[in-house]
């Protein structure tokens, strides 16, 4: 499953002609974009640096022309790029230039809530946030919430198996999802999951989230509801120690206490949002948690307490409850918008995504810290601490190409500290383009083989979405070698800011 040989100039203008004219008998002329002022915009997601512009753009309808723009691509030997509302981070849905990229952008119908049931059927380009929208009338609503949620889309979701600041109490997407609909590369429509608590034959509905669109392109969600708490508090906790904030994070979920949310922020990260939205943030602080306790008045009450007295416990030098409901939300804007306020301070920001156990928050918090000194950049730290998942910010200029290149090297070194430290290259954001080098440090030749042989039993001729998230054998054993010489093996695309 290597790269498709480049092709001249001339022999891409042809390929686009024949894919436009077969598509043209399809879609209707503002369903399909070609020109290069109209693709441009779809060169790359949430992770700028890697930019590649695709022959063309479909933006289908309804899920027939899915089927058939499928169908013909197939025939063709197109590769596929799916492509929700652009906000991966991984570089996901960074098109191909020999390929087509298909947007699910105008499937934005709420098909059905049902708060009997408790679910909601929702097409794949439902930005996350209107479904807790059209649900809240009943009382309800959708649990995972990533920071990008008033824009990211549910297929975007399902692809990435996004969490959110409350999926350390209500799980990933994949814990959210009770049934996908979706087609084959071939145009087969096929369905996993089922709106009963279970199905007949192979859990292949979580072989499906989180498979990054290598696997079937989503056309339609259907997503569990949940009652909303009847209160939510916030604890915000001072820390003088980065490494006394990480013990507490572990020393709470020790002591049985699962909260809503749990989240960290290093001093760098608070300052900069604080200057940004006004949440009233310890600047004083060398690290802050924010631990959100929801249910019953009598349940947070006593969960609170508990939580406090952890906190005392392992040095936290200033606790503050919330006091009202805006106080809380206004704690959780600035975890929030923790990625804009990064943009505030510095030209560009190249945002890591790993998971390591919880016992060693501080111990690669202090690795990050030498890591600043080494590469000569800047670091903010937030994460979602109650899974260990982090997103260190790490600042940089784009204009200046050793900075990206030291910041590309920054962030490598991150992921493969998390691998050492038990953890994964990936927490929720996906492996894209992104950490698909790194993908040959945690996994052996033997598993990456296995990951391809389920990706060839969905798509045999790898055309959705290939050359992500798995390397090749070639790939990792080039990547060794300049591991060796101390070099970095650059990723498909060069950067271009």
């Amino acid at each position: 499953m290597n790269a498709p040989a480049e092709l001249s100039a001339d022999a891409l203008a042809i390929r686009q002609r024949e894919l436009v004219q077969a598509l043209s008998a399809i879609l209707p002329s503002h369903g399909l974009l070609h020109r290069a002022e109209d693709t441009t915009p779809y060169e790359c997601d949430g992770l700028a640096a890697y930019r590649t512009v695709p022959l063309a753009v479909a933006l289908p309808e309804t899920e027939l022309q899915v089927q058939r723009i499928l169908q013909v691509c197939h025939k063709l030997s197109v590769p596929v790029v799916p492509r929700g509302a652009g906000t991966g981070l991984s570089g996901g849905a960074m098109p191909l230039q020999q390929g087509l990229v298909l947007s699910l952008a105008r499937f934005k119908k709420i098909l059905n809530v049902d708060p009997y049931a408790r679910t909601a059927t929702v097409q794949p380009g439902v930005r996350n946030l209107a479904i807790s929208e059209a649900a809240a009338p009943y009382g309800l609503f959708y649990a995972p919430d990533p920071s990008s949620q008033i824009a990211c889309s549910i297929g975007g979701n399902v692809a990435e198996n996004s969490g959110g600041v409350h999926c350390l109490k209500y799980g990933l997407t994949v814990h959210n999802v009770m049934r996908v609909r979706a087609v084959t590369m071939e145009g087969e429509v096929v369905e996993f999951g089922s709106l009963a608590l279970d199905t007949p034959g192979l859990d292949l509905l979580s072989v499906v989230i989180g498979s990054e669109g290598m696997f079937v392109v989503v056309t339609e969600v259907t997503v569990k509801l949940l009652p909303k708490p009847q209160l939510a508090q916030v604890i915000m906790a001072s820390f003088d120690d980065l490494e006394k904030g990480g013990n507490a994070v572990a020393a709470i979920i020790a002591a049985g206490i699962i909260p809503a949310g749990l989240e960290m922020m290093d001093k760098p990260a608070t300052r900069a949002v604080e200057e940004f939205v006004k949440a009233g943030y310890d600047l004083d602080a060398a690290a802050i948690l924010l631990c959100e306790s929801d249910g019953t008045t009598e349940e947070v009450s006593e969960e609170i307490e508990r939580m406090t007295v952890v906190l005392r416990d392992h040095g936290a030098t200033r606790i503050q409850v919330s006091r009202s409901e805006a106080e809380r939300l206004r704690f959780w804007s600035g975890r929030k918008n923790a990625f804009p306020a990064a943009g505030r301070i510095s030209p560009d920001y190249y945002c890591m995504d790993g998971t390591i156990p919880r016992r060693s928050i501080g111990v690669l918090l202090k690795r990050i810290t030498e890591m600043e000194v080494r590469y000569q950049l800047r670091c903010m730290n937030v994460f979602h601490a109650g899974d260990g998942n982090m997103h260190p910010l790490i600042l940089f200029n784009g204009n200046d190409m050793d900075e990206w290149h030291r910041a590309e090297a920054f962030g490598t070194d991150i992921l493969e500290a998390c691998v050492e430290l038990g953890g994964t290259v990936t927490g929720e954001h996906g492996v894209g383009i992104e950490k698909i080098n790194s993908m040959c440090v945690q996994f052996s030749p033997e598993e990456r083989d296995a990951f391809f042989a389920v990706k060839r039993a969905f798509d045999p001729a790898s055309l959705l979405n290939p050359d992500k998230g798995i390397p090749s054998r070639a790939r990792c054993a080039e990547y060794g070698k300049m591991h060796i010489r101390g070099g970095l093996l650059p990723h498909p695309e060069l950067p271009r800011f």
